[in-house]
C-alpha cells in the first residue's frame, strides 16, 4: 500500500493504477497459480524457501527506499518535476513488489485453503475462485488508494517542497520496513 500511495502522490493516478495492476493482476496470476499448484506444501516442507523470499523482499524494500531518497535529494536541489515512470516500469515494479512480499503469499497459502471443501468440487477450482476473489478485492481496495493518492498528489504538486518531504518520508518508511523484515522483526513463518 505504501508503494501505491507513493506512486499516486509522486507520479499520478495513471502510474499508481498501473502499479496496482502489476501488484494484483500480474503478480496475482503467478500467486494464484502457485496456490492452485499446491506450492504451499513447498513452504511447509522447506521453511528456508520462505526465508529466502523474505530476504529478497526485504532487500527490495530497502532498495526502493534508497531510490526514493535519492530522487528526493535531486528534487530538493532543483525542485524539479519528477521524472515520470513509464507504464511498463510501474507494472513491473508493482509485480516485483508483490511477488517478493512473503506475507502476501502466506496469507493466500494459509487463509484461503481453510475455505476449501473437497466434497463440493475440485480443490484446484475452489482455490482458483477464492484466489481470484481475493485479487478482485485487492484491485478494488488498492485502486481506491491509487485514485485518492493521485488526488493528493495533484494538491501537493502545487507545493513541490512538500512533495520532496513526502518522498523522503516514504523512502525512510520503506527502508525501515525492509530492515524490520530482514532482521526478523516482521518475521513470517510457514503455516503449520
Amino acid at each position: 500500500m505504501m508503494l501505491t500511495l507513493a506512486r499516486g502522490i509522486g507520479q499520478g493516478r495513471r502510474i499508481a493504477l498501473l502499479n496496482v495492476f502489476g501488484m494484483v493482476f500480474v503478480a496475482g496470476m503467478v500467486q494464484v497459480s502457485m496456490l492452485v499448484l499446491g506450492l504451499a506444501t513447498l513452504l511447509h516442507s522447506y521453511p528456508l524457501a520462505l526465508d529466502v523470499l523474505r530476504w529478497v523482499g526485504a532487500a527490495y524494500l530497502v532498495w526502493l527506499g534508497i531510490k526514493m531518497l535519492k530522487v528526493s535529494r535531486q528534487r530538493s536541489d532543483a525542485v524539479l518535476k519528477p521524472r515520470m515512470m513509464t507504464g511498463w516500469q510501474a507494472v513491473k515494479e508493482g509485480a516485483i513488489n508483490s511477488l517478493t512480499n512473503p506475507k502476501s503469499l502466506l496469507f493466500m497459502f494459509a487463509f484461503l485453503p481453510q475455505f476449501v471443501n473437497p466434497e463440493t468440487g475440485p480443490v484446484w477450482l475452489q482455490l482458483l475462485v477464492l484466489g481470484s476473489i481475493q485479487k478482485l478485492a485487492g484491485i478494488l481496495s488498492l485502486g481506491s488508494v491509487a485514485m485518492a493518492s493521485g488526488t493528493v498528489g495533484q494538491w501537493l504538486a502545487r507545493n513541490p517542497r512538500l512533495l520532496v518531504w513526502q518522498q523522503r518520508f516514504t523512502g525512510v518508511v520503506m527502508m525501515g520496513l525492509g530492515a524490520k523484515l530482514l532482521l526478523g522483526g516482521g518475521a513470517v513463518s510457514a503455516p503449520r
